[in-house]
């Protein structure tokens, strides 16, 4: 069967706020040259990148020109042809901000290409979100015609609590439409997190077991092996909860428990994934202090190499009180979810790097094999592994060969890599032509962002007020105390690689 080819995308002026940084280099001049060698981007792209650095647009292409990512890491494309046709497109503006100078100098420079169109991305921090937005006004920079669209991408993060995002999303929907706003998730990048809806909507056997007759419960996890490193200024004031539940996890759990969409219009999905998010219990006090846990590591060892503890990275408090893990028991009160625990884990320093889902299906009630209990039999599994090694398996039991009926789990596995060339993608690819051709089926409406915090805020109250992190192991898959809320009910983690002893 052969690929549905998509047009490519509309002329663009892409306004680059933050240039000169890490997601630029990275992420996003990578996306572009996958794009350009795609076919998705024409001549029509011209990229402006905007930051405080010294330097000019000769200055900026050589920055691209010298960055060299480890080989299979992220931003390692091959450049080659489609890299030279790019850079040629490539200019730079130094300056502030928040000075008007920068505005009109930005507002001269799109006057001069060749569309009005222009999409303005804040590859920030999030502190100018609301500064940049104003001034982009006030320089009517965002006003649209019939004949040219004006669009900004605001990366993550999007407010540090619900009276923050409340704060920030009315002060930028006070100057631009809803319609102009795309809030980016980088997850919703991966071809394996948009292939949630797909398997679960196109695939009748799976969508009529995805309800509480059938599914037992739900682990999504996103497990790094990085320690914080140089970011602990960043980190010591935000937190894995900040960091990632209420967008990556949270993004995750919709697309999970979603209702099928009456169609694939993006407002179409993301009126059902907001009706998920705005579903989630808001936990009192002591409901949040049961069904949360926040960890921090300690000193050891990772793969032979020393790990210093949280509280020793260089811009870290020592008495710092803020998580470098957390586990979340939350509940989705609608119909088809009731009485189905959603597990939320993440963390940094653990045994592996694995973003997954798993749907954990509810046992047999009754089987006749042998001498085989029901009870023993592991239920079956849907797992979606979302990063490094996209795919899906599924966990489901057989017949040993032999002479007696005795039931043996084995392992269904599709890796995208096998059918699908998709090594030298870095996830930005969909989300900027999204963003270029105006669907914002990937992108976070206001409505979700508040009901996402509203769902945590419990929980950044409750550690605000007292108590300390618990301390795991480096190399481990967190505290002991995150078993624990799993064992009160009954379940265990998925184990993502062996454990090793905690401190």
């Amino acid at each position: 069967m052969n690929p549905v080819q998509v047009p490519p995308a509309p002329p663009v002026t892409l306004v680059l706020f933050g240039a000169s940084g890490d997601l630029t280099r990275r992420l996003l001049v990578p996306a572009m040259i996958n794009m350009t060698r795609l076919g998705l981007a024409k001549d029509g792209l011209r990229i402006l990148g905007v930051g405080i650095e010294p330097g000019d647009g000769a200055t900026l292409r050589k920055a691209l020109d010298d960055f060299t990512p480890e080989a299979g890491g992220e931003g390692a494309v091959e450049k080659g042809e489609a890299w030279k046709q790019l850079r040629s497109r490539i200019d730079y503006i130094q300056g502030d901000f928040t000075a008007d100078a920068v505005y009109r100098q930005i507002a001269e420079w799109i006057a001069h290409a060749s569309t009005g169109n222009a999409a303005f991305y804040l590859a920030v921090q999030p502190r100018f979100f609301g500064d940049i937005v104003d001034k982009l006004a006030d320089n009517k920079l965002l006003d649209e015609t019939p004949t040219a669209f004006r669009r900004i991408a605001i990366e993550k993060p999007f407010g540090q609590d619900l009276p923050s995002a409340r704060a920030l999303n009315a002060r930028i929907l006070k100057r631009v439409s809803e319609s102009q706003v795309y809030r980016i998730d980088h997850f919703l990048g991966k071809e394996t997190v948009q292939n949630i809806m797909t398997a679960r909507f196109a695939n009748m056997m799976i969508e009529r077991l995805w309800t509480n007759d059938c599914i037992d419960h739900v682990q999504i996890t996103a497990a790094e092996t990085v320690d914080v490193g140089t970011r602990g200024k960043f980190y010591d004031s935000t937190g894995a909860l900040r960091d990632m539940v209420p967008n990556h996890l949270f993004q995750l759990l919709a697309m999970v428990a979603m209702e099928p969409p009456n169609s694939f219009d993006a407002e179409a999905i993301r009126d059902e994934k907001g009706k998920v998010l705005r579903a989630i219990r808001t936990y009192s006090p002591e409901e949040a202090a049961r069904s949360g846990v926040r960890g921090a590591y300690a000193a050891g060892k990772l793969d032979g190499t020393a790990v210093p503890a949280y509280t020793e990275v260089p811009n870290v408090a020592g008495d710092s009180s803020t998580e470098t893990y957390v586990a979340l028991k939350l509940l989705i009160d609608t119909w088809r979810w009731a009485g189905v625990p959603f597990y939320l884990r993440t963390g940094k320093v653990m045994a592996a790097r694995n973003t997954e889902v798993v749907i954990a299906f509810k046992p047999v009630p009754f089987a006749q094999f042998g001498k085989t209990p029901a009870g023993s039999l592991p239920a079956n599994r849907l797992i979606i592994h979302i990063q490094p090694d996209e795919g899906l398996s599924m966990d489901i039991l057989i017949k040993r060969p032999g002479l007696a009926v005795d039931a043996v789990p084995v392992n269904l596995d599709f890796h995208y890599a096998d059918r699908f060339d998709i090594a030298h993608q870095v996830g930005y690819e969909s989300l900027l032509y999204d963003l270029f051709i105006g669907d914002q089926t990937l992108f976070q409406r206001a409505d979700a962002i508040e009901a996402g915090w509203a769902a945590v805020q419990p929980f950044l109250d409750l550690w605000a007020a007292s108590g300390k992190p618990d301390l795991y192991a480096p190399g481990s898959l967190g505290p002991d105390s995150a078993d624990e809320l799993l064992a009160r009910d009954g379940r265990v983690w998925h184990e993502l690689a062996a454990q090793v002893p905690k401190p």
